[in-house]
């Protein structure tokens, strides 16, 4: 168990140690209040010290601001091309996360947040950590970020296509980009393998928040299968399941991609993005080596129906960035025994595709989603 230690009125205290990200415990830690100067933080955070906040909990907010400003003083810089450009980005976004996370705070024995004008984070804390045990530290952005979840949770995300909110957990990839899930919504469904019983049966691999499994119910798909490797996705999706009133149409399995059996219709989103995520929820756009992409294309003429479609919803922004080839996913759809039936593309709705201030504004500018539907040759 990872533990920080630090010295508190001249008495030597320690608590458990969480990171959602596997940050490593600090090795200095020193008390911090409403008397330390951003420029002071910023430089001992800079050098390895986390800071354990004792003082005013907006206040904490407010020097995290300051200390952030700092590190924006700073952009990083072009590379060369594309590719070059979004590694610099990702080291400079690394580099933000390890400075600004070594502001800590303490949540107690039963997360509490024991600091002046501080909200009440127990449910939020209860919700991402589980019920609470001893005492542990945190990193404000970690906990700012469990506050953020625990609101989205509360409020859920209202999808059209169900007419309807879904509810994102804590560490799930959240349904806001919406044209991903329009386009499950409106391509054409395969026929059934059993014309006579006329029941279509489709997987959803990498539900996540169950989202496109509850749009394929809501298209008169007869059952569904949605699968997930975190326990976290599973948890989510069943529980948006209920709430839709589709417990009986839709099946939460996992951990694992694949379940058993063949389905007339295979849906996956996966990560898009072939490179290394940095929490639990960059694990909806990270995926090292594209494996996920690579898993779902090779196993998909082992689980299909015959006339049975695989649904490869995909992002080009890989390609953009030059992380992906195009040939290289036309490569590995072939080299799965498939082939490419139809393509339907939409554009990014996002606000970041509008960003220009963003250092990948032009890859995203031009980024095109598209559901390709692909068959067994």
């Amino acid at each position: 168990m990872s533990t920080i230690h630090w010295t508190e009125t001249n008495t030597p205290r320690s608590a458990h140690w969480h990171s959602e990200s596997a940050t490593p415990p600090p090795s200095r830690v020193i008390g911090a209040d409403d008397r330390m100067k951003a420029a002071t933080a910023y430089r001992l955070a800079c050098e390895g010290t986390a800071l354990l906040w004792r003082g005013d909990f907006h206040n904490a907010r407010q020097l995290l601001q300051a200390m952030s400003r700092r590190i924006d003083r700073k952009p990083p810089r072009q590379g060369d091309g594309p590719a070059e450009s979004f590694h610099l980005h990702r080291r400079a976004r690394s580099h933000r996360a390890r400075v600004l996370g070594r502001l800590l705070v303490l949540l107690d024995d039963a997360h509490c947040l024991n600091l002046r004008r501080a909200p009440d984070v127990r449910q939020a804390c209860t919700e991402a950590y589980g019920p609470p045990s001893e005492p542990m530290a945190v990193s404000l952005t970690e906990l700012l970020g469990v506050i953020g979840a625990h609101q989205w949770r509360t409020k859920g995300v209202e999808v059209s296509a169900l007419d309807a909110r879904i509810h994102p957990h804590y560490g799930v990839f959240s349904p806001v980009r919406g044209e991903y899930v329009d386009l499950v919504a409106h391509a054409p469904l395969p026929a059934p393998a059993d014309h006579r019983a006329g029941r279509r049966t489709a997987f959803d691999l990498g539900t996540g928040t169950g989202v496109l499994a509850a749009v394929l119910a809501g298209r008169g798909i007869g059952h569904v299968v949605a699968t997930d490797s975190s326990p976290r996705a599973l948890a989510c999706a069943r529980e948006n399941v209920r709430r839709l009133h589709f417990t009986g149409r839709i099946d939460v399995v996992g951990p694992g991609l694949y379940p058993d059996g063949r389905a007339d219709l295979v849906v996956c989103n996966p990560p898009w993005i072939p490179a290394r995520p940095t929490s639990a929820v960059e694990q909806g756009v990270y995926d090292p080596g594209g494996s996920m992409l690579r898993n779902f294309l090779d196993g998909m003429t082992a689980h299909l129906e015959p006339g049975g479609e695989g649904w490869l919803i995909l992002s080009d922004l890989a390609e953009r960035l030059g992380l992906r080839t195009r040939s290289e996913l036309l490569a590995g759809i072939e080299a799965a025994g498939l082939h490419v039936v139809d393509k339907i593309d939409t554009r990014p709705r996002h606000p970041r595709a509008r960003d220009t201030a963003d250092p990948l504004h032009a890859a995203r500018a031009a980024e095109v989603t598209s559901l390709w539907r692909l068959a067994g040759k």
